[in-house]
């Protein structure tokens, strides 16, 4: 069953970031149109939206924009609380998912840094990033299906990214974070499973050759940046 809601999605393709978003409507039942933006040629629409970052995601909602997916998330949760709650209901435990939420956004710098970087900083980088995949193997996932319990939630969606796009930025950097060796990370890895075969993921994710010809580009970009 779907809401009908003036809403509109202002995205891009390949960014973990919109598909956060879509995967919280699409969990809420919402209806929305999409709208694909040209990150180096932004629309005047975007613009206008967003004038502080100039960034996607931007959900508009009855004309009115809301930036940032954390930002988002939240208030797609306050808005259209009844369906498929994204937060829990008690208070220690949303202050649980609030608390990883925020890990999320403040450590995702350090497991994305490997992509975009080579030699020794890249091997610092993947030794990083394993200390905080490592955090969430141990004390974010714990013994349960999903960061949530038993069913998706708000953490699940902000680290979704990682079961969707973490191999890929293994197979373009040509380093393993987190693919090898088997015996590393196995809750981590059975939950990223669970959620790639989940149907909202399966129905929005982009064609994956398509993401892996991107993410080629967006890797020579950063590295020819840094050696200009």
């Amino acid at each position: 069953m779907s809401a009908k809601e003036d809403l509109k999605l202002f995205g891009l393709f390949s960014s973990p970031f919109v598909h956060r978003v879509i995967w919280a409507l699409k969990l809420k039942g919402l209806e929305f149109e999409y709208i694909e933006e040209d990150i180096f040629n932004k629309s005047d629409l975007l613009l206008k939206y967003n004038p502080v970052h100039k960034k996607v995601p931007v959900l508009v909602h009855g004309g009115r924009p809301i930036a940032e997916s954390v930002v988002i998330l939240e208030y797609i949760e306050e808005m259209w609380p009844g369906a498929h709650p994204l937060l829990p209901t008690d208070p220690y435990e949303r202050a649980q998912a609030r608390f990883w939420t925020k890990f999320e956004e403040d450590q995702t710098q350090r497991l994305f840094t490997f992509f975009a970087t080579t030699g020794e900083e890249q091997a610092k980088a993947v030794k990083e990033a394993r200390e905080v995949l490592s955090v969430l193997e141990k004390e974010g996932l714990g013994g349960r299906k999903y960061f949530s319990g038993n069913e998706v939630g708000m953490v699940d969606l902000e680290f979704g990214w990682i079961a969707c796009l973490l191999e890929l930025f293994e197979e373009v950097s040509g380093v393993k974070v987190m693919s090898e060796p088997d015996e590393d990370f196995p809750r981590l890895k059975a939950w990223c499973q669970e959620f790639k075969n989940l149907k909202i993921v399966k129905e929005t994710m982009p064609d994956q050759e398509k993401l892996l010809a991107y993410f080629k580009r967006r890797r020579e970009m950063f590295i020819s940046s840094k050696s200009s």
